[in-house]
Formats: C-alpha cells, sequence, structure tokens
C-alpha cells in the first residue's frame, strides 16, 4: 500500500494553482474548512497515473485547507477487496474508497447517498453511459460517484498484421486512425466473421486468446457473446429466462469458436490472454490496453501491430465490456461534506482529461461526452491504437448478467455461470439443454440466497 498523507503544511509548501469543481464545490466550501479526509484510492498499474490523482487532490486539498491522507490501495491479492470488506464490517477506516463493478451495490445500504452531488455533475457532464448507472444507481439512489481511474473497455485487442494476412481482415478500413469506424466495412465485423478469422488464425499457427475460465476477463468476453445473441439468463424483473433458442445459438457458436481456442483456455485467468498477446502468439485477445502497454516495453515488435477496435456484432447488436470503477463514501464517515467536495473536483472535465492521458489512455471516464480526449487519439505506436477503444460506432456498452436485479447479477458475474455453461459442453461433452438445466439450478440457488 503506497501512502501520501498531504498535510497543510506540505500542501501550502509544493501545491500549484487549484482548479474550481463547478457549483458542488463552491457550495461545500466553507462549510467544511479545514478538518480532516481520508482516502483510499485504487493503485494504478501505469506508471505516473498515482502522481497525477495526487496532484489533482492537492490542488483541492490546498484550496479547502483540509488535511488529506491518500493511500493506494493495489487490487493484486484482493487487497483492495479485502479492505473494503473490513471498513464495512468495522464501520471505520477511510472516508472514501475506490470501489470496482458490484461493489457500490453490494455496499448500498453501507454508503453514504450521492443523488445531490451526482445531480450537479450529471448537469454539467451530460449523462453517464448505461452500465455506470445500472451499477453505480442499484436502488434507484446513486450509491456512488464514478471514477475515472480504473474505467475500461475490454473490446479486442488484434494484430493488424495476422489479421490482414491470414483472415483476410482490413482493420484499418473498418476502424481508421484518422476518423470515425467506416460504416459498410465495420458491419462485416459479426462474430460469425471473428469465428471464421478465428479458425484461419488456429491453422496458421496464432489462434485467438480467448480464455474459459472463471475470471473476469472470460466472464466479459463471453457475456458481451450472449448479449449479441439476446441470450439473458434472468431478465431485469427477476425472472430466470436462460433456456431459450437465443441462450441455445449462444452456446453452439461458443461451442464453435472454442474449438479454435488455445487448448488449456479453461484454465486461463486474467493474466493468461495478456501473455498470449506479448508473446507473439496469438492474433487477438480482449482486454483493455494494459496487454499493448507492457508490449510497448518488453516487445515493441508486437506493439506496433496492436490495433484495439470495437466488438463483433451478433444478432442484437454489437455489445462492447465495459467495467466502471466508482469512489463511494461511507455512511460512517466525519467529514462527507469535505468528500462530496474533492469528488466534485476530480469528476469535472479537466480533471478526467489529465487522469486519462496520464493512464496512457486506458482509462474511459463513464461519461459519454469525455470520449473525446485527444490522449486516444495521439497515443501509439501505431498512432492511433486508441482510437476506436472508448465506445465507437453502434457498439452499446455492456456488463455480463445484465439487465438482472443487481443482487442475481453479481452472483452470475462473480460465479461465472455463462463460462461454466460453456466449459461443461467444450471440457464435459454436455448438450446445451443440459448445460442450461444446470444453469436453472444455479439461478434457482441464487434467488433462494
Amino acid at each position: 500500500m503506497t501512502r501520501w498523507h498531504l498535510s497543510r503544511r506540505s500542501l501550502l509548501a509544493g501545491a500549484s494553482g487549484a482548479v474550481v469543481a463547478g457549483t458542488v464545490l463552491g457550495r461545500a466550501r466553507g462549510a467544511h474548512a479545514a478538518g480532516k479526509l481520508s482516502v483510499g484510492f485504487w493503485d494504478h498499474w501505469v506508471p505516473g497515473a498515482n502522481d497525477t490523482l495526487t496532484k489533482l487532490c492537492r490542488e483541492w486539498a490546498e484550496k479547502e485547507k483540509v488535511d488529506l491522507k491518500i493511500d493506494y490501495i493495489p487490487s493484486q491479492g484482493n487487497k483492495l477487496l479485502l479492505t473494503i470488506a473490513a471498513e464495512a464490517q468495522a464501520r471505520s477506516g477511510h472516508d472514501i474508497l475506490a470501489m470496482n463493478t458490484w461493489l457500490p451495490g453490494s455496499h448500498a445500504e453501507r454508503l453514504e447517498p450521492v443523488d445531490d452531488l451526482m445531480k450537479e455533475i450529471l448537469a454539467k457532464n451530460g449523462p453517464t453511459n448505461p452500465v455506470v448507472e445500472y451499477l453505480g444507481k442499484p436502488d434507484g439512489h446513486w450509491r456512488a460517484v464514478p471514477a475515472t481511474p480504473g474505467s475500461q473497455m475490454k473490446g479486442p485487442a488484434s494484430r493488424l498484421d495476422l489479421m490482414k494476412e491470414h483472415a483476410g481482415i482490413d482493420l484499418l478500413k473498418m476502424y481508421p486512425p484518422d476518423g470515425p469506424a467506416n460504416p459498410v466495412e465495420a458491419a462485416k465485423w459479426t462474430w460469425d466473421a471473428l469465428l471464421a478469422a478465428a479458425e484461419k488464425c488456429h491453422k496458421a499457427g496464432y489462434p485467438f486468446g480467448i480464455g474459459l475460465g472463471t475470471t473476469s476477463d472470460s466472464v466479459d468476453t463471453w457475456g458481451s457473446l450472449f448479449q449479441a445473441y439476446g441470450a439473458r439468463l434472468v431478465d431485469e424483473k427477476g425472472n430466470i429466462v436462460v433456456k431459450s433458442d437465443a441462450t441455445r445459438a449462444a452456446l453452439d457458436f461458443a461451442k464453435r469458436l472454442a474449438a479454435f481456442l488455445p487448448a488449456d483456455a479453461i484454465a486461463w485467468d486474467d493474466g493468461s490472454n495478456n501473455r498470449w498477446l506479448i508473446s507473439g502468439k496469438g492474433a487477438l485477445i480482449f482486454n483493455p490496453p494494459s496487454a499493448w502497454a507492457v508490449a510497448k516495453r518488453d516487445a515493441p515488435q508486437v506493439a506496433e501491430k496492436v490495433w484495439h477496435h470495437p466488438a463483433p456484432a451478433g444478432p442484437k447488436g454489437r455489445f462492447g465490456p465495459y467495467l466502471p470503477y466508482y469512489w463511494g463514501i461511507w455512511a460512517f464517515s466525519p467529514n462527507k461534506s469535505a468528500a462530496k467536495s474533492l469528488l466534485a473536483h476530480l469528476s469535472t472535465r479537466s480533471a478526467a482529461e489529465q487522469l486519462v492521458a496520464a493512464s496512457q489512455g486506458y482509462d474511459i471516464p463513464g461519461y459519454t461526452s469525455f470520449n473525446d480526449f485527444k490522449t486516444w487519439l495521439e497515443e501509439g505506436p501505431p498512432k492511433g491504437t486508441l482510437r476506436h477503444y472508448p465506445n465507437s460506432g453502434d457498439q452499446i456498452l455492456s456488463i455480463a448478467a445484465a439487465p438482472a436485479p443487481h443482487k442475481i447479477a453479481e452472483q452470475i458475474y462473480n460465479q461465472a455461470t455463462i463460462t461454466k455453461m460453456i466449459a461443461r459442453m467444450v471440457q464435459g461433452g454436455e448438450s446445451a439443454d443440459k448445460a442450461i438445466a444446470w444453469a436453472e439450478s444455479e439461478l434457482e440457488g441464487f434467488m433462494r440466497g
């Protein structure tokens, strides 16, 4: 855990000019002059990203005369998750903690509602994407504020050369570096086209690196496939609807695609696909730009040929996996006014743009009006590789297990019900109907729980 303690004395010695964070900040100022605030942020993997977040916090703390303490808590080893659980139980700890995906809903009763803050942030920034609202507003109230650091897309990261040589797919025609998606060419990028390309690249010795494991990367990829086919496990009213023609079609497709994936794909974790791309063994993975960024350092000959672009389209549309991070304020925080003021400051367009630049384009803020930052146009090599990494063209942002009620969807996601269904067919030889029957039993158990 990295810790920064920003006392008023150190702030006055080292801070630069403050940035005003809009009406929430202006209104709150004075209500919490001086005082203390403790924040636990996610420890970003990109070097320098934490420094920019610290700088933004320093600007605010100097302006508001707050004694601010920052801890950077890594997600490796579930340290952040364990910290959240421990503080929720003890009702003591940081005032603000970073929380990803399902956690604002999981801890909704322990978090300070932020409807008032979000009303003013949304008035200034415009709407969030639907995934952010689904996860951050699980009971009709905003339970946390969308965070820029850590929020990411998990679309394809493809090898331009291998896809063109072995699959006959010119990604630059579909998703050019200097403009929007070409609608005519992009329409050809479907799950059926991906299947055909997977077979060709497999035969050429460069299989697609798509995992069939139980961790987030696998769940997100196959979840986007299910949504592209209109396959749902539980609907928004809480009804079990997994037994459908759409689910059978998605499972049949998944089984055919699995035949062209690495033999050990069922055992893959979230690092496996990164290593696959960086090693030069594969033509495509589904991932944020972390694998590409590491390749820039360790395998530049690979990085310069990687292109990030939207997911394939299916019968019901093109669905791209989006995983947001949030900042939650504990209900037991003794300085909620200061906490809201800091989050207002960090939610401005200026702050978000600085954070995106510091993450080398990895972070994607949850506000749709923020998808035009120049970082995604300029990052490389190859220049423009992130041009279509934020939501592009006709892509619909998604999260696996939606639109089920939050408590059920969280279990579907964390228990990897979708990938386990596929694995039962691929590894266990079960029929689609048998895999569906197993899923129905699991879902009934989630309902009882």
